[in-house]
């Protein structure tokens, strides 16, 4: 991950958005700390294919017989 100052961040953000598109993390940095990541919305917001998986775990999972789920959940709130 490249790091970059807030200020020349501002006078290149066009340059800093086609290397995000391109695959490349850039961190904007505000006095010293790293304030911000730019990345790309296709690498990072893409999650269907984790809520497919997801979906297929949650079918794939059994509960013992005789056990509700009502039970569990007033289980874990002990």
């Amino acid at each position: 991950m490249r790091k970059i100052g807030l200020f020349e961040a501002k006078q290149k953000l066009s340059e800093l958005v086609d290397r995000a598109v391109a695959g490349e993390q850039i961190g904007i940095t505000r006095r010293g700390k790293l304030a911000v990541l730019i990345v790309s919305a296709k690498q990072e917001h893409d999650l269907t294919g984790i809520f497919q998986e997801f979906e297929g775990l949650r079918k794939r999972a059994r509960r013992p017989k005789g056990l509700r789920l009502k039970s569990l959940v007033e289980e874990g709130r002990s």
